[in-house]
């Protein structure tokens, strides 16, 4: 008890630190946002689906907000939306584009309410050879968005991606599509995804931090070896990895489906429980199975990101195969950094304590906040 009370200001700054950052997470994760063009012959059209949250965070910037009505704050945000569309530099063949906004309407993804935008593009007289896009435009809204490009053209997809960096986009219409590029791109998402994904990072790591440890009665021991622990974070990422491709595939095909709602705070559940069984070892020193279950449900997680990208079906096995491949690639640089650092301070108080315990705690309480957010919609 003493060495618990020396970290209990530990575990309250920690505990803090954590539920301000569940407060504002949100905030500050980034955004995604979606363009998608449709050619068919000389007929050019496209929609943008943005967040409604970011068009929030533009208006924010101007003086005077808290004074505005709700009628002038819809006025404003389609005004600032319509005006950065006809700002996207859409070229074919070297040739600029007018867009020009036939509609908009709200919608709701899984990460949170969105405004799509649908447009056409003018002054299109032949079937063009190459499409380039520049969507420098979109990052005055949120220099941190994440985008996807999607071109749909003769019943095949092309998608790539883009952010404040890299804003320019190509798509060479003439030949066949570069499918190396195509499946390299949906690698970086499944990368990109684990790592912006806190809900699945916290579950991994809550995971792993008793891999190098042994319960000894009630007291937790480290392990005399490095080999017994890398056995035991390969069943544990394999079981969450097969788990999670199964219902990935499954939701990605259409074969089945869960509510949103339902697998985000069940996701969130699976958080707080993995935590939990540190603190109370209700599945024993089982973690892989605990894996496998809750890998299920972060499949169906998983899989909305494909679905929103609404790729085409000759598309999808190489996207989930690429997004799979990314995922895990993005699992063991988190299990490479991990590892090799618990297992050098695994013996110490600090990490039996402040880590295990008071680390565990606190997560558990994030998980909770997630979860009631996640049931409350």
């Amino acid at each position: 008890m003493p060495s618990s009370r020396r970290y209990r200001p530990f575990f309250c700054s920690l505990c803090s630190l954590l539920v301000w950052g569940v407060t504002s997470l949100r905030a500050h994760v980034p955004s995604e946002t979606y363009l998608t063009l449709f050619l068919t012959g000389t007929n050019l059209s496209g929609q943008w689906d943005v967040a409604h949250r970011d068009l929030l965070q533009a208006l924010s910037l101007l003086p005077g907000l808290e004074a505005w009505s709700k009628t002038e704050r819809e006025e404003r945000q389609e005004a600032l939306a319509l005006d950065t569309i006809t700002r996207l530099n859409l070229q074919a063949d070297g040739t600029n584009l007018a867009l020009k906004v036939t509609d908009y309407f709200p919608i709701a993804l899984h990460s949170g309410e969105y405004v799509r935008f649908q447009f056409s593009a003018l002054g299109l007289h032949k079937t063009p050879n190459q499409l380039a896009l520049d969507a420098r435009a979109l990052f005055a809204i949120d220099p941190a968005m994440h985008g996807y490009l999607r071109l749909e053209r003769d019943g095949r997809t092309e998608s790539v991606t883009f952010n404040a960096r890299s804003s320019q986009c190509n798509f060479e219409l003439t030949g066949t599509p570069n499918r190396w590029a195509q499946w390299s791109t949906y690698v970086r998402e499944g990368v990109w995804h684990i790592w912006i994904g806190f809900d699945h990072i916290l579950f991994l790591i809550a995971l792993l931090v008793p891999s190098v440890l042994r319960r000894d009665g009630a007291r937790w021991e480290g392990v005399d070896r490095l080999r017994p622990a890398s056995v035991n974070v390969l069943k544990i990422v394999t079981a969450f990895t097969v788990a999670h491709s199964v219902t990935l595939s499954l939701a990605a095909l259409d074969i089945m489906r869960l509510p949103t709602r339902l697998v985000e705070s069940t996701i969130a559940a699976s958080v707080a429980l993995a935590a939990g069984n540190n603190l109370w070892p209700w599945f024993g020193n089982k973690g892989w199975r605990v894996a496998f279950g809750f890998g299920l449900v972060h499949g169906f997680g998983f899989a909305s990101v494909l679905t929103e990208l609404g790729l085409a079906r000759a598309n999808l096995a190489s996207a989930l195969v690429g997004f799979n491949v990314g995922v895990e690639l993005g699992q063991l640089a988190i299990v490479l950094v991990f590892l090799p650092a618990a297992f050098l301070i695994r013996s110490s108080a600090f990490y039996r304590v402040a880590i295990l315990r008071l680390g565990s705690a606190a997560v558990v309480i994030v998980a909770l906040v997630w979860m009631v957010e996640r049931l409350l919609g």
